[in-house]
């Protein structure tokens, strides 16, 4: 089963990286904010439609949620704007690259201290090796052509 999430998480990314080229000529067209309105307004009525054919949670519960569980949407906007506005600057593998990397580091304070409900994973040489090779992927990446 941990096989098929695997699997799932790497579609995801693959999407992203589908995404972000797509929402960059958006934004270079019409506007970095306003790219991403119309991204996320398509997204929006796409997921209204799942959850009207496919949905089986109760959204009337989403009033008694804590309201810091709230603040996703806004942040995906600000990641999206993000990408929108650096794709035309620093290229898809760069603004993707930065982008993993900005994860996994929040990743890793996360699972550190155990913050917002995940289980404690503690912070250690290998996992901050992993981060120091991915920063400097990060580097060749951002490297010009010779």
């Amino acid at each position: 089963m941990k096989g098929l999430f695997v699997f799932v998480a790497i579609l995801g990314g693959m999407l992203l990286g589908i995404q972000t080229p797509i929402n960059g000529a958006l934004g270079k067209r019409i506007g970095g904010i306003e790219g991403a309105l119309v991204s996320f307004t398509v997204g929006m009525i796409c997921l209204l439609f799942a959850v009207f054919f496919f949905g089986k949670g109760n959204l009337s519960q989403v009033a008694q949620v804590p309201k810091l569980w709230l603040v996703g949407g806004a942040l995906g906007a600000v990641a999206v704007t993000c990408s929108i506005l650096s794709v035309q600057r620093i290229g898809v593998t760069s603004v993707l690259t930065a982008a993993v990397l900005g994860q996994i580091m929040v990743g890793l304070i996360i699972d550190h201290f155990g913050l917002l409900g995940v289980a404690k994973v503690p912070v250690n040489s290998l996992r901050l090796l992993g981060v120091a090779l991915m920063i400097g992927g990060l580097f060749l990446v951002l490297r010009p052509n010779s």
